[in-house]
């Protein structure tokens, strides 16, 4: 394999331990974070509103587009990171997929029909797809030794998510709804805007050469080495085909499209990881490591499952079954959903000093025991609402403790699995498969929300009754994962080769 890099390295020194660089890539996320969030806060609103300008949709039709949007944003980091493995590296992608990112906003800014609405959107996706997972592949390239050091950089990179998660929640959403749904939208391309002056003015002196490698096969022409890919495309569109042809499937519609996602997400993911396994030309050891991170994939989708009913299930309880009151002062329901990325903010550091501590002590905590940990506090988490669920019953509304332990929990279950896997992901994935398989990542993600919204589409909202058995199912089934998953700890960390 041969890399095509820039030959300048990064500026040398440290803040809090690490390398200028990850700073550079953690204000860049924040501020496209910032976008996507923000104008994610507000879309469906948008969507559905009919008095203030909005296009009028009923709630189905809304929550459809809005399902496929968000699935597609990440599904779509699959061929963004094979683009950037195999045409333009991972600095262009992220510099092109943010200014795509930017159009997009801007295009929504503008007043204008439901066509060109729609084309904003698909324009903010690409532009996603092309940014999300290769910008997570630098903060891997910048840690080559791996180890616990690693892991707490995306600790640190995962904040930046999340202070851009709360800032544009906070600002789009109030432009949005106090403003004008096109105030906020245009909010959304400025933070963009920000995050492309700040790759480009710092990431040339910080980050070197570091996200500039191109996969070649040597003595291998590019029509030859894309075959297998391209033959993996066409299976793909072609059982989508027959499936819609057969009935299976039916993509005329949004509502259809929606419901559909689930099994194109489930080919398209299985479909790679076969692809690899087969055609991907890996060695023994890189085809162990891509079960593990199959493996991975599947824990993932998992705890996405459950750790998505907060804009659902959670927030029909927040809203019709828990005490309002906090000391006197009525709260939104709404700011339930705020102590997640709140929590994160406080935990974050807490837990990327704790794998360092942890590495440094010659502590061994694999990441398979890391991931078992999450599904196991997400089980915790909804053995919490079962108990605040029974309460619901009496017609006793429940206290708020139940719902903030429960975001507790949901917390550092997300910090024990998002910026791990991110990590795991960056360490195991075979260097010329790297941006392609962080895609993979966020897929899972993408897998897990319409799950999510699966189960919650099976709720209903005004029968309080069945609450207890939904979080009780819930419970039990993300027990019995992480239970699975601790049993096979140690043949994973076999199969992964040791790295940690």
């Amino acid at each position: 394999m041969e890399a095509t890099a820039s030959k300048t390295a990064p500026s040398s020194g440290t803040l809090f331990g690490h390398p200028y660089g990850l700073f550079v890539l953690f204000f860049t996320e924040m501020w496209e974070r910032f976008s996507y969030y923000g104008m994610r806060a507000i879309l469906l609103l948008f969507l559905i509103d009919n008095v203030r300008g909005g296009l009028g949709l009923t709630e189905a039709e809304g929550a459809a587009i809005y399902g496929i949007y968000t699935s597609s944003v990440y599904l779509l980091t699959l061929p963004g990171g094979w683009i950037a493995d195999n045409l333009i590296g991972q600095r262009r992608s992220i510099l092109y997929g943010g200014i795509v990112i930017m159009l997009g906003h801007i295009i929504l800014a503008i007043p204008s029909g439901a066509s060109v609405f729609y084309l904003g959107l698909a324009t903010v996706a690409v532009g996603t797809g092309l940014l999300k997972s290769n910008i997570s592949s630098i903060v891997g390239e910048l840690y080559p030794e791996g180890g616990a050091r690693k892991d707490a950089a995306f600790s640190i990179f995962y904040m930046g998510i999340n202070v851009g998660s709360l800032l544009g929640i906070s600002l789009v959403g109030y432009l949005g709804q106090k403003v004008g749904w096109h105030y906020g939208f245009g909010a959304a391309a400025i933070a963009m805007a920000l995050g492309i002056v700040t790759f480009q003015l710092f990431g040339g002196r910080y980050l070197g050469q570091y996200g500039n490698y191109v996969a070649h096969t040597p003595g291998e022409t590019q029509s030859t080495s894309n075959r297998p890919i391209l033959i993996f495309v066409a299976a793909i569109v072609l059982l989508i085909a027959g499936l819609q042809l057969t009935g299976i499937l039916d993509l005329t519609t949004a509502q259809g499209l929606a419901r559909a996602m689930g099994t194109i997400i489930s080919l398209i993911a299985v479909g790679y990881f076969i692809y690899l396994m087969v055609s991907g030309g890996l060695t023994t050891v890189e085809k162990k490591r891509v079960v593990v991170l199959f493996i991975f994939f599947l824990a993932s989708a998992v705890f996405w499952a459950g750790n998505e009913q907060q804009g659902s299930s959670l927030q029909i309880f927040a809203e019709r079954h828990t005490d309002l009151v906090f000391f006197g002062w009525p709260i939104p329901s709404s700011w339930f959903q705020n102590l997640n990325p709140a929590f994160i903010l406080i935990f974050s550091p807490v837990l990327a000093s704790l794998w360092v501590f942890l590495a440094n002590r010659k502590i061994d905590f694999p990441v398979p025991a890391k991931f078992a940990v999450s599904l196991l506090l997400l089980g915790l988490a909804y053995v919490v609402m079962v108990l605040g669920s029974n309460i619901a019953v009496t017609g006793v509304r429940a206290s708020s403790l139940y719902l903030s332990f429960t975001y507790l929990f949901f917390t550092l279950a997300e910090l024990f699995l998002s910026p791990v896997g991110l990590s795991a992901f960056s360490k195991l994935a075979p260097k010329r498969f790297t941006s392609q398989l962080m895609g993979v990542w966020f897929i899972g993600s993408s897998l897990g929300n319409l799950v999510a919204g699966l189960l919650a589409g099976g709720f209903d909202e005004s029968n309080v009754g069945q609450m207890p058995g939904l979080f009780r199912s819930v419970a039990i089934f993300a027990l019995v994962a992480g239970g699975i998953m601790l049993l096979f700890v140690k043949p994973l960390k076999r199969w992964m080769g040791g790295i940690q």
